[in-house]
Order: structure tokens, then sequence, then C-alpha cells
């Protein structure tokens, strides 16, 4: 046995295994490091062995079962929000006659790249209860004595989160619809069963897996969640989560302690993980609401007739309140010395003061540090994870599923746990090594940990894909590993791979939750600029921030789509080119 995995190891696996293993140890000390702090006593306390006092102290302070409390409404209430939005449109255009399907799909990418307190400033300026524009038209229009909306509760953060979570929800579940047999469903037409019984009693049931991974996904997300809750709750006193965690990590008169918040961390990790492990129990048993077979099974689409109309309609709502409306009030009030309802007084006063009082010495700084990182991390991110799903796929290693689980797990850890392992390993373990804290380096490696989850799922996928006759049949003819890699493996993955590395610059770009907490004046990215910008009260400043931060991403973001839709029939071309080679 042993000879057997060592005659499976070669240089390649051997120079793999250095950054697949630096990488583990490194996840797993950052969730170490949390439970570490956690049980370190408070300085002044006394006490030197390891105490439960910062759960004591964390625990009896009301605020903070009132933070959970919240977090978990919050969380919940933007996952309804997302699956009664995304999972009808994913119904509509996997499982009906509806036309349209490739620009549904386009600008359900493009939702979902729109920055989340980008969305969040928008709705803000529409409901707060007393600047919202929409607020304040109905006041007017209807002579009422109170703004109808109110946006400043936890309930409407849920909406604005849920609302940035359609996208999420509709491309989690739309697989799940394209490969369900729609017979079940027209023998219960046949048989009587009105239409919404079937979905409750056959449709629901059988795509259950899909709903349960995007659930818990979109619930962990939100839970964790930084940019919405800051930008519409903090000036509100209404905190979550992650909020609290910051505002525990950065208080405005006294020395941070970090003690208490690694415990309310480590307790909400636990709780994370108890989650995602119930969740792949439940997963394992998947086989049951298997409907595909190999016995004439084909897709039918249900006839919508004139009903199209109202789908239209409900996905042009949602487009509007998720993409067109919120950029149009962020470009109007990045005009203004202060937020009103156009008029020719507001149009008289529109100009460009805001962009030129802009603190442009840290924006460039910002903008410079998020080049950075949107560059270096996706290669990063992703030859890791390759190196991470080579040894979990092509390796007889032991314990390669164990490594897989490990590259598993930043996805079930909401990502201020993450940034708050980075911030006391780069403090307490890594500082007197190795000086990276204040750095933009400490950020690239909490983005890379934070992205190897997804990176790892496109490279498992991907290679599970690529059947192992090519490699042997390159063996056969002398080729190494290396050979195999180069000229078999990543010609056919270089689509795939190109795709994720501009998903994943982008989501670095406008990432807020993971470099909050690790950002000092000296390592600001774009995103925590703004959000500085933000806290200040300077929120027309703060709209010209977010109109100059899309304008800097919007062309990447085009071009994801644009690479997005190129046929596929290249891919084939290159593999069959790749394969000739290697031989």
């Amino acid at each position: 046995m042993g000879l057997s995995v060592l005659r499976g190891i070669d240089s390649f696996t051997v120079v793999a295994g250095f950054p697949v293993a630096l990488a583990s140890a490194i996840i797993v000390a950052l969730l170490g490091t949390i439970l570490v702090l956690s049980l370190t006593p408070l300085p002044g306390s006394g006490i030197a062995d390891p105490t439960l006092q910062n759960y004591v102290t964390v625990f009896a302070n009301p605020q903070t079962l009132e933070v959970l409390l919240n977090s978990l409404l919050f969380a919940l209430s933007s996952l309804v929000v997302a699956f009664g939005i995304g999972i009808p449109i994913a119904w509509l255009v996997e499982c009906s006659d509806l036309r349209g399907k490739t620009a549904i799909m386009t600008l359900m990418l493009v939702a979902l790249l729109i920055p989340g307190f980008a969305s969040a400033a928008g709705w803000l300026f529409l409901l707060h209860p007393r600047i919202g524009l929409l607020n304040v038209a109905l006041v007017q229009l209807l002579g009422l004595e109170h703004a109808p909306f109110n946006l400043l509760s936890i309930f409407g953060m849920g909406w604005v989160e849920g609302v940035s979570r359609v996208p999420l929800a509709f491309l989690m579940t739309s697989t799940a619809f394209r490969a369900m047999d729609r017979s079940l469903e027209e023998a219960a037409l046949m048989a009587g069963a009105p239409p919404y019984a079937i979905v409750g009693s056959i449709t629901l049931p059988l795509i259950l897996p899909a709903l349960l991974s995007a659930a818990i996904y979109i619930l962990m997300i939100g839970f964790g969640s930084f940019d919405v809750p800051a930008i519409i709750g903090w000036g509100n006193r209404i905190f979550v989560f992650s909020t609290y965690i910051y505002l525990l990590t950065n208080p405005q008169d006294v020395f941070p302690g970090y003690g208490p918040p690694a415990a309310l961390s480590t307790v909400v990790l636990g709780f994370a993980l108890v989650l995602i492990w119930w969740a792949r129990r439940m997963m394992a048993q998947s086989h049951r609401y298997a409907v595909i077979s190999g016995k004439a099974y084909r897709a039918r689409l249900t006839r919508l007739g004139r009903g199209r109309y109202a789908a239209w309609a409900f996905i042009g709502a949602f487009i509007v309140a998720s993409l067109v409306l919120p950029l149009i009030v962020i470009c109007w009030a990045s005009l203004l010395p202060f937020l009103q309802l156009p008029s020719s007084r507001a149009f008289a006063l529109a100009s460009l003061a805001n962009y030129r009082n802009l603190p442009w010495e840290l924006i460039l700084s910002g903008l410079r540090n998020t080049v950075l990182l949107a560059l270096a991390a996706p290669p990063l991110v992703l030859t890791l994870s390759f190196f991470f799903s080579w040894i979990g796929f092509r390796t007889p290693l032991p314990g390669r599923a164990l490594l897989d689980q490990i590259a598993f797990t930043p996805h079930a850890v909401p990502h201020i746990v993450i940034a708050m392992g980075f911030l006391l390993m780069a403090l307490y373990v890594i500082q007197p090594v190795l000086p990276i804290y204040g750095t933009v380096w400490v950020l690239l490696f909490a983005f890379t940990i934070g992205w190897l989850s997804y990176g790892t799922r496109v490279t498992n996928t991907a290679l599970i894909q690529i059947h192992r006759e090519l490699e042997e049949a390159a063996r056969i003819s002398g080729a190494s590993t290396w050979g195999i890699v180069r000229r078999i493996v990543l010609p056919l993955l270089s689509r795939g791979l190109m795709l994720a590395g501009l998903y994943i610059a982008i989501l670095t770009a406008r990432e807020l939750t993971l470099s909050v907490l690790l950002s000092t004046p000296g390592n600001m990215t774009f995103p925590v600029v703004i959000w500085s910008v933000w806290n200040s009260g300077g929120l027309g400043r703060a709209s010209a921030a977010l109109v100059c931060f899309i304008a800097c991403v919007l062309p990447f973001m085009a071009l994801y789509v644009i690479v997005l839709q190129r046929p596929e029939n290249k891919k084939a071309a290159s593999a069959s080119l790749a394969v000739g080679n290697a031989l």
C-alpha cells in the first residue's frame, strides 16, 4: 500500500503539495487563532490560564443577544426575498417557453456583479423615511403625514440584501430546474391536480437538495454581510453580527480588546460548521431525489400564453429595482449638495462639486491597492485551487479528501469571521516573524483564502469532466505529468479558468466585508475608502465615489459577460489540438 502510494507521487505532485499544505495550515491556524484568542484572559484581569471570561463578558451584554437576533432576522428575511424572486425567475427561464432567456441570463449576471454597498446606497436614497426620494414624492403627492416606507429596520435591510442575492438564488436553482423531468408534473396535471399543489408537492420537493444548498449559502452570506448593514443600519444604531464585530474591534475611546469578538466569532463559527455538516448529511441522501434516468428523458416546457406578459413584468420590475433605480439615484445624488427630488431648482444646484471635493489622494491609493489585489488574487486563487484539485482527484495520497474539506471550510465561514481570524493571526502570530499587518499583502492572503472554496469548486468540477483516458494516452507516449498538465489539462480548463479569474477579480474589487477589518490608512481598498467617506457623513461625496467605482468596474463586468457568451465550439477544437500535441 505504501509503495503504491509512493509510485503515484512525482515531481509535479511534490511541487503542488507545498502550497496546498501551507494553505491548509493557514486555514487551520486561522480558525485555531480565533479559538485561542477567545480563551485568552482580558488584559489586566490577573488571570494567566485559559478562561471562558471572554464568553461571559460578551454574552452578559444584552446587546449581544439583540445583535444575534437581528442577524438571524436579517439573514432569514434576505433569504425569503432572494428565493421569492429568484426561484420564479429560474423556473420561467428553465421550465417555460418564455423568450429572451439569453438576455435574462445576461441581466442576472450584471445584477450579480453590482456591489452590495452601491445597491444599499441607492435604496437608502429611495426609501429613507426622511430624505428618500420615493417617500418624499409620495408624501407630497398624496398629502401623507408620514413616509409610507421605512428602510431603517432589520426587515428593510433584509429586503435590500435579498434583492442583491436574487441572481445568486437564480443561478443556484436554475440548474436543478433544467435537469428535472417534467413528466411527473404533467402526470399530476392530467390527474386534475391544481398548479399550486403540483409546485408544492412535486416541483419543490424534487429540487430540495439544490434549494437546501442555495438556502444555506445565502443564509451564511446574509449572516456575515457587512456592506448593506453598514450603509443602512450603522447610522441608525441597528447592528448585526458583522457591524457589531467591527464596532468591538474598532472602538472610538478605548484600546480594542480582541477576546470578546473572538469569543462571539467562535460561537458563530461553530454554528456555521454544524449547519454545513447537517447540509452535507442531507446531500448524501440526494439520490432519493434523482429524477433523470436513461429511460426516455426529455425536458418539456410549460406554455405561458398570455402569462408571458405578467412574467416579463415581474422580471422587468426586478431589473429596474435592482439595477436601474439604485444606479440612477446614486448618480443624481452625486451631483447635488443635498438629496432632493428633480426640479428646476435641483437642476440649477447640480454640479461636479462632490467629485472635486473627493479625497482624491486616498481614492487613488485605494484604487491602486484594489487593482493590485484584483490582478494578483485570481491567478493565486486558481493556481492554488488547481493544486488542491489535482491532489484530490489525480493522486493516491492518503487524506486528500480531508484537504478538500479544508479548502471548502471558508465557504462555511462568514467572511467577517475570516477577516477577524486574519486580523488576530496577523497581529499575534505572523507579525513578530513577518510584519505584514497594515500592508496590502495581508489583504491578498485574506482574499486568497476567502475565494479558495469557489476556486476549488470550479477546478474540481472541470477536472472531473476531463476523462483520464487523455492523460493515460499521453503517459503511454512518454509524456511527463508536467507535459500532461501544460498540454492537455490546462488548455481544456482554459475557458473555465478565464471566466473564474474574471469573476474572482470583480469579487475582489467590490469586496468590503473581508477588507474592512484588515484595512489601515496604508492599505485601504476603494470600497473601504467609500465606506469611510460615507461613515463621515459625506453622502454626496460618497455617491460621487460610488459612481467613480462603478465606472472603473463596469468595463470588467462587460468583459466577463461578453466572454461568458462566447460559443464553446473552440473548446472542443483546443481539446483535440492539445491531445494531438501531447501524443
